[in-house]
């Protein structure tokens, strides 16, 4: 069995005690992680137009500091995890792009452990990168709350329709 944890700032917590309670001892587990190069890309362009008159580029620092805080924090699940495991930080080529990178790094995988990133419960609990992973990921995805999952108001009572929507009749009650 072969797990990947996606590991993000704020939600790498959850992914790893999910898989620290679901994987077997014999899996083996990669760390995953993307390294933000949207910040880097931007001053690049900067120096490059505007800023570009002397100096050094920024880009390759900011790049490496990055690319540090993403070691850190895997650092920080593979402490948590408290076994081995691999690592893997992939480099996404401008915003959002890591998510193509993501979804094609866990092909081979027997699961891939992800948290919602959203806001509440339904659609809304996925953000748009998440969202892309969930639907394009070849293998199967074990979705995580980061926390404590919302509350769910209870459902209506049978043959109760939401205010403002038709009854059986057609038209919404007034």
């Amino acid at each position: 069995m072969s797990v990947v944890i996606w590991v993000t700032e704020s939600t790498w917590q959850a992914c790893v005690d999910a898989a620290r309670s679901l994987a077997p001892p014999d899996a083996r587990i990669t760390l995953l992680t993307v390294v933000d190069s949207t910040t880097a890309e931007t001053a690049h362009g900067a120096f490059s137009g505007l800023l570009g008159r002397g100096g050094a580029d920024p880009a390759p620092r900011l790049l490496a500091r990055a690319e540090t805080a993403a070691g850190e924090l895997l650092d920080r699940a593979q402490a948590r995890l408290g076994r081995d495991a691999g690592r893997l930080q992939l480099n996404g080529q401008g915003k959002h792009e890591g998510k193509h990178e993501l979804a094609a790094a866990v092909s081979g995988a027997t699961m891939l452990i992800v948290a919602r990133d959203g806001h509440g419960p339904g659609p809304k609990s996925l953000g748009k990168d998440v969202r892309f992973v969930v639907d394009h990921a070849p293998c199967p995805v074990l979705l995580v709350w980061p926390g404590p999952p919302p509350a769910v108001p209870p459902a209506p009572p049978p043959g109760a329709h939401p205010p403002g929507h038709p009854g059986p009749g057609g038209s919404p009650p007034r």
